[in-house]
């Protein structure tokens, strides 16, 4: 049987980095020095607050709306004030940041089963690349931090100017990869902003499920019903190469 892809498209942050944990530790860093009132039981809620953003500040950033350290300052300010903290104003962000986003950059990991899967694809004659709604830039760093330099950065916010879910995005990675947009499949974390929009893109799309990683807006996302679309559902990376039929 032929394979269902010529090429596989893959975001970054939670599908082959774990940014979730990064964000964990950097907000853990954050609510010591900066909420010392929130018990250390509350943390899981900081990280769910940032993850899902209420504000909708990051979903502006990736439609071209506004900049990397704007959308990351108002997040940071909408989160003390959640929380009961002090605003983080223009004059006070740069101390903020410089502690939460050193504190992410020095936690980027790769999932234990990144390598060992873009290893297999490109074993079975894949091309792969990357396709993110960060800047270009800052997701080669990750991925060279991480251990998986590896995989070309294809597409990134800064490319066309705004990000997924835009169809283009998508159409764009397969372009640049050099596959046929029907025979390239793209994989991430988000039911919506990843595979389904591959999926209406005309790509094959794979939402990478994995256990614990949800965002309180997806919690009831109905997993059969993306599969009855003929939306791919894995709970993790490594079912992937069989699940493409290589």
């Amino acid at each position: 049987m032929r394979a269902r892809v010529d090429g596989v498209l893959l975001d970054v942050d939670d599908t082959l980095v774990d940014t979730k944990g990064g964000f964990a530790k950097a907000l853990t860093a954050v609510a010591v020095e900066y909420l010392p009132h929130v018990p250390a039981d509350r943390y899981p809620e900081l990280l769910a607050h940032w993850r899902t953003d209420p504000g909708g500040y990051y979903k502006r950033f990736t439609r071209g709306e506004t900049d990397a350290l704007t959308q990351r300052r108002l997040r940071a300010d909408l989160l003390h004030r959640t929380f009961g903290g002090e605003p983080v104003t223009e004059d006070s962000f740069a101390d903020w940041d410089a502690l939460f986003w050193g504190t992410f950059e020095r936690s980027w990991a790769a999932f234990d089963d990144s390598a060992a899967v873009l290893e297999a694809l490109r074993g079975a004659g894949v091309k792969v690349g990357v396709v993110t709604n960060a800047h270009v830039e800052l997701q080669e760093r990750k991925l060279r931090a991480a251990g998986l330099e590896g995989v070309a950065v294809l597409v990134g916010v800064d490319t066309l100017g705004y990000g997924k879910p835009h169809p283009d995005v998508f159409v764009e990675g397969a372009r640049r990869l050099g596959t046929d947009v029907a025979r390239t499949a793209y994989v991430g974390d988000e039911p919506t902003t990843d595979a389904r929009a591959a999926h209406d893109a005309g790509l094959v799309g794979v939402w990478l499920d994995r256990p614990g990683a949800r965002r309180d807006d997806e919690r009831h996302v109905d997993a059969d019903a993306l599969r009855a679309d003929g939306i791919v559902v894995l709970p993790g990376l490594a079912g992937l190469p069989s699940a493409l039929g290589l």
